[in-house]
């Protein structure tokens, strides 16, 4: 009698924290352009398209949009989540929503948990990976509303006490790579096997521990998983069809999984419309009765396993030399090219940092704690939500204490999270010391040095520093870890002392409220005096400021200038009783007075010690605005030139045009951005739902005279029109509201201007389902969207 036959396709989605450790904000990315950053880039790139993924017909027109999540088994790392939640509500409530769908569905979620940091277990100590563990399960808990049943190892990286320390926290399986099993043998008795041709992947697995802990081990399939991930599986839907439902084998008499794994972001980030393909082919799976789609969890309940397993120690699936990849140059990388000798050292002095960290952690932590290392694997709780804070320390706490005994509390556990979040995998998975992912772990180990200095631990970073110097670097300018530090990380550290000066710098330039806000501190105006001359702009100012993440508060005296364009200039120091701070400020603004700008950076520098802020002090993101919007000033003299200069020329070149001669390439130069600001300006001041006259006459002007326009910088203002169009038609959908819509989409494109069709279409698929009602008045929109109305959706 036929067995049945099932599959599961898991991805794990997954982003390194890449939040500034002081700023806690992900600042700008260049080399993730035209996006802001790479969480932004890979959300619009694979995690928002799989919470609505196109299905289409040979002609590229829409025919469904479903939700990949809620068919497949998947992980989301907790530090992607957090940005997720913060950044990209819409994409985080859809992952929850398809988990809850797949509960209803299944009986059992599809979402498992992740190791928190995306550490490498079998190089962590115990300690570390109870607490991973720990942190994971709590994040999961807490945005999942409900248990586990399974949990995602980094890299899949594994060693016994890594499975033991799952077992023990409740997790009822994992997933591994093939070639991570050692021997096999039946629960009912036999010898061991290691079999030749690897494991059978088709069936779920029983894993011991060898002081009586028990979970669960699935196998993924190695060729099916290499296929999505490394092959051509997902350049149509029929191959992936085809490597999941070949991989089931009529020899086998039980009940068969066939299992793959992969990174989540091999659907649309990794492969363009892998999203799609995957789309489509759970459709065809599901249409077609080629095998149940289900998850790991639901597959376990009906098929508990009959074999038992032991594995290879420290193994991983990205490393073929186990968990080299993480600690040594062991050839593993991503260019052949470059060395990665940096590795080890790095790792060494890392776990120098480490060690120094936890004997003062330990030490001090003890007279404020009851527990200091079952206070650190409950910190999560407040992790999650800094609001749980004082009921926290209430329980884990050695009695009421005071503010200061407070914040030190706060400041030791803050210690402890950063020094976990420098051993995130990726500082080692790449190829060079100075990329993005070495650098931020780096920057947590500043900060972890940081805080130490703060309260009392002593100045290692000289120590630091010089282990650094081992690393070598392939960036010749660099030479080794301690380049890469004081290029890099250094100038990076913040201090309360730069963020009130970013406070005074930025209000000079922008309207800031009495309680402001600079990323991860909140800045309260106590006092206040404005000067103003000529277009030169004063302040002088006493403000308390407080970390979110410690809690810290402490009073600022600033003084601040603003001598017009990108030039500014700042002090502060702690607050004083006694009238210093009113001795300042009459000071300097009769300084001020004297209208002599020598006079008040004098003064600047006779107050503050000649230590005196600029515009490079400016966090990166506001420094960038801040010259753009300078740049952007000066560019403006410019425009009336570039006008005058066309409106001279432009019977010329029609002339030119007209009868065939070539158009000088200045001149060419001029039309083209004149016409390309107007149309641009145009967009972003329309206000209804329609594309202004004008901007189809400038086009119109650009293509009679040969240009071709780069009409792109008036994205943002079609998807606003857009979206107001769209906004209108659901609110009453008419014809006399639909029409307008339906001529904006078709204006947009004509011209060329992304507007957000994505979006747009995802939009309009959820007020058909909605309204059915409403669908002959929908239909035109539709049709203008690229839907296929005739075949089978939207629906």
């Amino acid at each position: 009698m036929p067995q049945a036959r099932s599959i599961v396709i898991h991805g794990h989605f997954y982003q390194p924290p890449r939040e500034n450790p002081w700023l806690d904000a992900v600042e700008v990315q260049d080399s993730a352009a035209p996006f802001h950053d790479w969480n932004e880039r890979v959300t619009a790139e694979c995690y928002a398209p799989n919470t609505a993924a196109r299905r289409v017909d040979d002609v590229n027109r829409v025919l469904d949009i479903v939700d990949n999540y809620e068919r497949i088994s998947f992980n989301v790392g907790p530090t992607l989540l957090a940005w997720l939640a913060r950044h990209r509500e819409d994409v985080y409530t859809r992952i929850l929503a398809a988990d809850r769908a797949s509960v209803l569905a299944r009986g059992h979620g599809n979402a498992i948990a992740q190791v928190y940091n995306h550490m490498i277990l079998p190089l962590a100590s115990r300690r570390d990976k109870v607490t991973q563990v720990a942190w994971g399960l709590a994040d999961f808990r807490a945005r999942f509303g409900r248990e586990p049943a399974g949990l995602w190892l980094p890299e899949t990286a594994v060693d016994t006490e890594t499975l033991e320390v799952l077992a023990e926290a409740g997790v009822g399986f994992t997933i591994l790579a093939p070639h991570q099993a050692h021997r096999t043998r039946p629960l009912a008795g036999g010898d061991w096997q290691e079999p030749a041709g690897g494991i059978d992947p088709s069936r779920a697995y029983r894993w011991h521990g060898r002081a009586g802990q028990s979970l669960v081990v699935f196998f993924y399939d190695g060729p099916v998983s290499r296929a999505i991930a490394f092959g051509n599986a997902l350049e149509r839907a029929e191959h992936l069809v085809g490597a999941l439902t070949g991989a089931f084998s009529d020899a086998r008499d039980w009940p068969q999984l066939v299992s793959a794994a992969t990174d989540g972001e091999s659907y649309g980030h990794h492969r363009r419309f892998g999203e799609m393909a995957l789309a489509e082919a759970l459709h065809r799976i599901e249409r077609d009765g080629l095998a149940t789609l289900t998850n790991y969890a639901a597959f376990l309940a009906a098929h508990p396993p009959a074999h038992e397993v032991e594995i290879h120690e420290a193994t991983s699936w990205s490393c073929a030399h186990g968990v080299e990849r993480w600690r040594a140059d062991c050839g593993c990388r991503v260019r052949g090219d470059l060395h990665q000798r940096w590795r080890g050292p790095l790792r060494e002095a890392l776990d120098w940092l480490r060690d120094q960290a936890d004997a003062f952690y330990e030490g001090r932590a003890a007279a404020r704690l009851k527990e200091p290392w079952d206070a650190r694997g409950a910190y999560a709780e407040v992790v999650l939500d800094p609001g749980r804070w004082p009921g926290w320390l209430a329980r884990h706490g050695r009695g009421a204490g005071d503010d200061a005994g407070r914040v030190e509390t706060r400041r030791l556990l803050e210690l402890q999270r950063h020094r976990m979040l420098m051993y995130t995998s990726c500082g080692w998975f790449f190829d060079e010391i100075s990329g993005l992912e070495p650098v931020q772990i780096l920057k947590y180990a500043a900060m972890v040095l940081q805080l130490m200095r703060d309260l009392g631990g002593g100045d290692l970073e000289p120590e630091m520093v010089r282990r650094l110097a081992a690393a070598p670097s392939n960036v010749p300018a660099d030479a080794d870890g301690a380049g890469v530090w004081r290029r890099l990380v250094r100038p990076g550290v913040v201090d309360l002392r730069r963020v009130i000066a970013h406070y005074a710098m930025t209000g000079l330039v922008e309207p800031q409220p009495d309680e402001a806000r600079v990323y991860a501190y909140r800045v309260r105006r106590l006092d206040e005096t404005r000067a103003t001359y000529g277009g030169t702009t004063a302040r002088v100012g006493h403000v308390r400021v407080t970390s979110d993440l410690t809690g810290e508060t402490r009073e600022s005296e600033l003084a601040a200038v603003h001598f017009g364009g990108h030039d500014l200039a700042c002090g502060t120091r702690p607050f004083e009783d006694g009238g210093r701070y009113e001795r300042l400020k009459a000071d300097l603004l009769e300084r001020f007075g004297r209208h002599r700008v020598a006079e008040m950076v004098r003064g600047l520098d006779e107050h503050f010690s000649r230590e005196i802020f600029s515009v490079t002090d400016l966090f990166l993101d506001e420094r960038r605005r801040l010259l753009d919007r300078v740049t952007q000033s000066a560019l403006e003299t410019h425009e009336e030139i570039f006008r005058h200069v066309w409106q001279e020329s432009r019977d010329l070149v029609r002339y030119l045009r007209a009868v065939d001669a070539p158009i000088p390439e200045v001149l060419k130069i001029t039309a083209r951005h004149v016409l390309e600001r107007r149309i641009v300006a145009e967009l972003g001041a329309a206000e209804g739902d329609a594309i202004p006259a004008t901007v189809f006459e400038l086009a119109e002007e650009g293509r009679d005279l040969g240009l071709t326009l780069d009409l792109f910088p008036g994205r943002e203002a079609m998807r606003r029109t857009v979206r107001r169009a769209l906004a209108r038609v659901a609110e009453a959908p008419a014809p006399d509201r639909v029409a307008p819509a339906v001529a904006l989409v078709e204006g947009a494109r004509r011209l060329g201007v992304p507007f957000g069709v994505w979006a747009a279409q995802t939009e309009l698929f959820e007020l058909w389902r909605a309204r059915p009602d409403a669908r002959p008045a929908l239909a035109p929109l539709a049709s203008a969207l690229g839907f296929a109305l005739e075949a089978e959706a939207p629906r």
